[in-house]
């Protein structure tokens, strides 16, 4: 298992004994790269449209933070902004608590998407920017639809939220299938060379001291994963103007997914 350990966050078994919550960040960063090659560049982009719409010091709420990519990237881009994450997954939050331990720019909060009242759980009432990636692929339409509807009270007049997730084109099959599978080879390739999947990642994260019994819980509430549909980006961009945006469109895409934004 110290094998396992130093290849999910390339540190020793000791380095990483459930304290060295960099490393643990690191490892899910290149998990989840594994799946989103081009990762860092949604990113890029979302913040680039924070800074154009909103300015270099904004109010975030990460949603569905996970271990806090978002937050990461955001502070190191702009360190007068401040962050609340929001998520459920008890093994994810302790590795984001941990990595961003002592900053005072960042809030955690323990809350549902799906409880109608989770909102009551946030410090501040509004946000200059709601941002999220790669998390709300688990809701069905309908649930997030009602989502998209609890967001637009959140964002301040002149505020964003943008969400970047799986957002295939269902009028292109046969482009669809062709992506996926010249993505998925190149996978197959990265994992023969050690890559780490999300069931091999989750293996390493029960196995460590500090994360065992957080993981044992997350598996509790979600299983092994849970998936909802992907509707397409236009239907994000028109679900979002009925919540109450004056503007949404695509601001970035791949062949299999797309950052939508919704300007209130």
């Amino acid at each position: 298992m110290a094998d396992a350990v130093t290849a999910a966050t390339g540190r020793s078994a000791e380095a990483a004994g459930g304290h060295d919550w960099q490393a643990w960040q690191d490892s899910w960063d290149r998990q989840q790269e594994w799946y989103m090659p081009d990762r860092e560049e949604r990113f890029r982009v979302m913040l680039d449209m924070v800074e154009a719409l909103v300015g270099p010091a904004p109010r975030v709420l990460d949603l569905a933070c996970g271990t806090g990519s978002i937050t990461d990237r955001l502070l190191r881009r702009f360190p007068d902004s401040t962050s609340t994450g929001v998520d459920l997954d008890p093994a994810l939050l302790t590795i984001a608590r941990g990595h961003f331990a002592g900053d005072s720019r960042v809030t955690f909060v323990t809350a549902d998407l799906k409880d109608p009242h989770w909102r009551a759980a946030l410090p501040y009432d509004t946000y200059d920017a709601v941002l999220t990636a790669t998390a709300l692929h688990w809701l069905h339409s309908e649930d997030l639809a009602v989502l998209y509807g609890q967001l637009a009270p959140l964002v301040r007049p002149g505020g964003v939220f943008m969400n970047a997730d799986h957002m295939p084109d269902p009028a292109t099959p046969r482009i669809n299938a062709a992506e996926r599978a010249h993505r998925h080879a190149g996978m197959d390739r990265a994992r023969e060379a050690g890559a780490l999947d999300w069931a091999d990642w989750w293996a390493v994260a029960a196995a460590d001291p500090a994360l065992a019994e957080p993981t044992k819980r997350r598996y509790e509430i979600y299983g092994e994963h849970a998936d909802g549909d992907t509707p397409p980006a236009d239907w994000h961009a028109a679900t979002l103007r009925g919540a109450g945006f004056a503007e949404a469109r695509t601001v970035w895409r791949s062949p299999s997914d797309a950052l939508v934004l919704g300007l209130k």
